[in-house]
This record gives structure tokens, sequence and C-alpha cells, in this order.
């Protein structure tokens, strides 16, 4: 136990998530030993998030504006929406350069322990967008990227239930199986499974 401002701004750093006792400590302690104008620097930089990062109307990620990039960008398909959990998810996948059209962020997975319900989630926003046209244009499919965990299969789960009664809408799920670069010896029998089940032609 350190004294006084030392010790809260431990607590404090330790309260973020994949920060444990230790790393709050080393990180506190590089604080200190920082240049005033390093520190400035990052408490413009939290204020700045704080006050100028809102969500975008759309499609629920973090955006400057009140549209987010992806969202107003003409190249990107309309017809086609990814769901995700987190606005973290969106860069994942655009670091791929694999998809092309728009994005949808739930703000979470379902989780009933923790009290996290489907009204605590962005899901009608979802069926509002899927039940209307924007330029005439329909979504043709949604792409269900939740997590491969309990929270996110039952979030797909209960999204494909709802997505079913839409006429002519495709509705798949990323597929999950195993590692590029991994041996078949240390993968686990969940992530097998799903690597046989969901096997393709070649």
């Amino acid at each position: 136990m350190y004294e006084g401002p030392v010790q809260d701004l431990i607590d404090e750093l330790g309260r973020l998530p994949g920060i444990g006792p230790k790393s709050a400590q080393r990180i506190a302690f590089h604080l200190l030993s920082t240049e005033a104008a390093d520190i400035g620097r990052l408490q413009d930089a939290l204020q700045k998030v704080k006050e100028g990062v809102v969500f975008c109307e759309i499609c629920g990620n973090v955006s400057e504006q009140a549209k987010c990039r992806i969202c107003t960008d003409p190249r990107r398909d309309i017809s086609l929406i990814c769901v995700v959990e987190e606005p973290k998810d969106v860069l994942a996948i655009e670091r791929t350069r694999e998809f092309r059209g728009r994005y949808h962020v739930l703000g979470g997975a379902l989780d009933p322990l923790s009290g996290v319900g489907p009204e605590q989630l962005r899901i009608r926003q979802l069926l509002t967008r899927i039940g209307t046209t924007e330029d005439g244009i329909e979504v043709k499919e949604v792409i269900i990227a939740t997590d491969p965990n309990t929270e996110g299969e039952a979030t797909a789960t209960y999204l494909v239930r709802m997505l079913r009664d839409f006429p002519g809408l495709s509705v798949t799920r990323l597929a999950s199986g195993l590692p590029m670069g991994g041996d078949l010896e240390f993968a686990d029998e969940l992530t097998l499974g799903r690597a046989l089940s969901g096997r393709r032609s070649v």
C-alpha cells in the first residue's frame, strides 16, 4: 500500500479491464516519472474521448460525427450487414479487408445472469434497419459475428429466431474452427468438432 494519490491512481488503473494490480502499479510509477507535457497529452486525449466521441446513429460504432465513416461510405454494400458485439469487433473484421458491407454493433451479448437481456442490446434497431430500405435497396444478408463463447452463441441463436420471419433474408454465421498454423493435437474438442461440422468441399 502506498500513500495518498499514488495508491488512488493504482486503484483507478486497476479498475480498467485487463489490468491487474501489478500492471496498475507499473503504469502508475511510469506516469510518475513521465514529463508533464506527456501527462498533459494523455489528459487531453482522455478528455477528447469523453467529450468528442459519439455512437453512430445507424450502426452504433464509435464516431466523431452522428454517422460513422463506414455508414457514410457510398462504396459499401448496403444490402449486407455484419452484426458484432462491440466496436472493437468492427476493427478486427475491417483488418481482414474481406468485408465490404456495413455493420451493426449490438453493444454486448445476451447474459441473463448479469442482467443483459434483449432490451439492453441494439436488437430492435437491427430489426428496424432490416425492415426498411435505403436508397431503394433492401438488406439481403445478415452475417452474425458474435463471439464464439456461451454468451455469443446465445445471442446468435436469439438473432436467428428473430430474423427467421424476414422474407428473402439470408442469415449466416461466421465459421469457427482451427486457427492457421495450429496443430490438431492441441485443439480442444469443441473447436475440432466445429471444424468438422463446418467442413467444405475443395
